[in-house]
């Protein structure tokens, strides 16, 4: 659930931070998770990535689409291959303290669709998407209608 969808407008979206985007439910896999499961959540949950986590919560590795079929483009089978495999490895991520134009300029510059939103200790606590800044803006712009 985004905060976002609570806001009534209108705010200073420039003063908005990545806590109020971020999605907190979020599907996430373990290195030894296999390419047909990770296909699965991935077709099914509409994502284009899922982060992938170690045993003790820290983002270690993101499996996107273009893993996937690069794996397959190479001859591996999807379940017998597991995220570890072909993770990118040093995964981008932000802070809920993050400011909305800094992980704009982040996602733009990067080419990104997503990113994770990490604590001190690097553990995932939600992720932001490119919508989950528009929704946001539309709220935080959106003007107050008094009768």
């Amino acid at each position: 659930m985004r905060r976002v969808e609570y806001m009534i407008g209108p705010l200073d979206f420039a003063t908005l931070k990545a806590e109020q985007f971020m999605q907190n439910v979020v599907s996430y896999y373990h290195i030894e998770d296999t390419g047909d499961k990770l296909t699965g959540a991935i077709t099914e949950g509409g994502f284009g990535s899922v982060p992938i986590l170690a045993t003790d919560g820290k983002v270690v590795g993101l499996v996107s689409e273009f893993d996937l079929l690069k794996a397959i483009m190479e001859g591996k089978q999807l379940r017998t291959v597991t995220a570890g495999d072909i993770m990118h490895k040093g995964v981008i991520s932000v802070t809920q303290d993050t400011p909305a134009m800094e992980i704009i300029q982040l996602l733009q510059s990067k080419h990104l669709i997503r990113v994770a939103v990490v604590d001190a200790e690097g553990k995932l606590v939600g992720v932001v998407s490119r919508r989950d800044i528009l929704v946001g803006y539309l709220r935080a712009t959106k003007p107050i209608w008094r009768f």
